[in-house]
């Protein structure tokens, strides 16, 4: 069976939109990225690090899934990653209000030994510097290198950010990031610049209005799943992640092709998870429900 490797936060959220308030979730990128590719039947595997103020009853929804984590570290003195954010009335938009990074400041990840050569390797939204040290760490280097970022780590971690997309095949960026990480407001061309830092691929998110791949040859532009109410999109962005390289993984293959049929993959499982607080939007489907709504996207092209 072919083997997923995800690197990214294991985290409390709280999230607050106009018409509900939700205290200390489980959420964090790693967390929706290994749920939504557990939906694909792989094995898989998280790299991540936790305190001791995290609930048992969360490891075992991993577990549950057969998600290795065995390199999920557990900082017994220290306290979960945790953000808090609120969505403004339309949920297109969200502040902050606070980020604790609490263990992750110092983390040092290890690779499971049994994934040293994944298939796929996602590098879910963390410090770049993080994401550098797990790449040293895979041999050899898998199929397709997924790699998600945010503003965060462009205005704080800019030098190592742009050793890290030098090296991954497929970066995975939304519209405003794109605006911030190439200063070009056309992101056609944004998406160009990037390809030029390295990668092969640029996934371009765009929220309700759906993706779009780009590479040096082709565009490809995917619509979003119409839901019929947005409870919470914190975690869409990583269950698209989860999603594209579950299908990735099961293909094995990283074909532009493929990416295409991928991405209606990541953008039926991200679809889910807006529909529901943290991960309860995800954690109740299987992968029967996703194909129907691809079928659905399908159709829409």
């Amino acid at each position: 069976m072919n083997r997923l490797l995800i690197v990214g936060t294991v985290a409390f959220d709280s999230i607050e939109t106009p018409d509900t308030r939700v205290d200390k979730v489980l959420g964090g990128a790693a967390t929706h990225i290994s749920i939504s590719a557990s939906l694909f039947n792989i094995n898989s595997a998280v790299i991540s690090i936790v305190g001791g103020d995290f609930p048992t009853k969360y490891f075992e929804i991993f577990k549950r899934r057969n998600i290795d984590i065995s390199s999920l570290k557990i900082e017994k003195n220290g306290k979960t990653f945790y953000w808090i954010g609120k969505y403004a009335k339309n949920m297109n938009q969200r502040d902050t209000l606070k980020t604790e990074v609490n263990v992750l400041e110092n983390f040092d990840p290890v690779v499971p030994e049994n994934f040293t050569s994944p298939n796929v390797l996602v590098l879910g939204n963390l410090d770049p510097r993080v994401q550098l040290k797990v790449m040293s760490q895979i041999i050899p280097p898998p199929k397709i290198t997924i790699l998600d970022t945010m503003n965060f780590w462009m205005d704080n971690a800019m030098e190592n950010l742009k050793k890290i997309i030098s090296k991954v095949d497929l970066i995975c960026i939304n519209d405003d990031e794109v605006k911030q990480l190439t200063g070009l407001n056309s992101l056609a061309e944004g998406a160009r610049k990037i390809l030029n830092m390295g990668p092969n691929y640029v996934i371009v998110k765009k929220g309700e209005y759906g993706s779009m791949l780009v590479d040096k040859l082709n565009t490809f532009e995917c619509p979003a799943f119409p839901v019929k109410k947005v409870k919470d999109p914190t975690g869409a962005g990583d269950s698209f992640a989860g999603g594209l390289a579950g299908y990735l993984t099961t293909v094995n293959s990283s074909s532009f092709d493929d990416i295409k049929k991928a991405i209606m993959y990541g953008t039926s499982t991200a679809s889910f998870s807006v529909e529901g607080f943290g991960i309860n939007g995800i954690e109740k489907i299987n992968y029967n429900d996703i194909i129907n709504r691809v079928d659905f996207i399908n159709k829409l092209l």
